[in-house]
C-alpha cells in the first residue's frame, strides 16, 4: 500500500514499533531511512506544514547534536533549523508518518493509530511488552 509512508530508522525502538503497528493492518508502507536518504528542504518543509507542528518540534531535541550546536538558542529562526535537520538529518524527530489521513509524528507509537486507513488485524505489544491493541484489534485503554 504505497498510500502510506513512514520516515523511518531501524535503530529506533518506537519508529520500529510504528512500523510494525502499520503492518499489523495489512499495509506494507514505503519505508524512507530517512538517515540514508534525508528528504529535500521542499518535502522536509511540507511535512512539517503538514503535521501542524512548529518547527523547532519536528527536531529531535534530545539528541546530543541539538545542545552542542547551540539548536536550543530560543531566538533561532526556522530557517536555521530547517537548515540544521538537512545537515545532520540525525536532528529530525521521528517517526514521521503520512497516510491519506494525515501526517503524524508518531511518539509515543500508538500515536499513528490515528491516522491509520486500515483498522489493527491482531493483539499488538510493543517491543517492551506494553500492550497497545487488544485481540480484537482495538486500542487498548489509555493509550
Amino acid at each position: 500500500m504505497a498510500d502510506i509512508t513512514i520516515y523511518h530508522n531501524p535503530k529506533c525502538g518506537t519508529s520500529r514499533n510504528v512500523l510494525a503497528l502499520i503492518r499489523n493492518t495489512g499495509a506494507e508502507p514505503e519505508v524512507i531511512e530517512y538517515l540514508k536518504t534525508p528528504p529535500s528542504r521542499d518535502t522536509l518543509l511540507a511535512l512539517i506544514a503538514r503535521m501542524g507542528v512548529p518547527v523547532r518540534d519536528a527536531m529531535r531535541q534530545k539528541e546530543a547534536l541539538y545542545g552542542a550546536m547551540g539548536l536550543d538558542n530560543p531566538a533561532l529562526g526556522d530557517d536555521a533549523l530547517v537548515d540544521a535537520m538537512l545537515a545532520h538529518p540525525i536532528l529530525i524527530n521521528r517517526p514521521i508518518v503520512v497516510t491519506p489521513l494525515g501526517a503524524r509524528l508518531c511518539r509515543p507509537s500508538e500515536a499513528v493509530l490515528d491516522i491509520l486507513p486500515l483498522p489493527q488485524r491482531a493483539a499488538f505489544a510493543k517491543e517492551d511488552g506494553e500492550p497497545v491493541v487488544n485481540a480484537r484489534g482495538e486500542r487498548v485503554a489509555g493509550r
